[in-house]
């Protein structure tokens, strides 16, 4: 078996950049090359417009850092928007294509429409904590 696939959701990758914590435990094992990064183009783009929410107050270097960190570091999947399974917020959708589209084994959020499936067709679906439990 080759290195688990992961999508982190955006809530995870933006909690990675701004805290101390789970989330940048598991970026910084994805950096060491433990795991793959798998993310769309409209994850990007959506991770762009919530890095730019004022309350954040991220520094224009980091966000520039951080997101060409994670194009290097990534495999970045093109999706469609077919996928209609979580109704309450559309946008999940976009994160669970993704995971299909890569062949991903885990999707890794703190988003409760994603987590109450806990598994999509292969996909495991965890908390940073349950993950890194898994894993270590």
């Amino acid at each position: 078996m080759g290195k688990r696939k992961v999508v982190l959701d955006t809530n995870i990758l933006i909690s990675a950049l701004g805290w101390k914590g789970k989330p940048r435990q598991i970026f910084r094992k994805i950096l060491d090359g433990k795991f793959d990064l798998v993310i769309s183009h409209k994850q990007l783009y959506e991770l762009l417009r919530v890095m730019n929410y004022p309350n954040f107050n991220f520094k224009q270097e980091q966000k520039v850092l951080f997101l060409t960190i994670i194009i290097e570091v990534a495999t970045v999947v093109e999706t469609v928007g077919n996928l209609r399974v979580i109704e309450d917020d559309h946008d999940d959708n976009v994160i669970l294509e993704s995971a299909i589209v890569g062949n991903v084994d885990f999707i890794i959020s703190g988003d409760e429409h994603l987590l109450k499936l806990k598994k999509y067709e292969k996909v495991m679906i965890v908390t940073a904590a349950e993950f890194l439990n898994l894993v270590d």
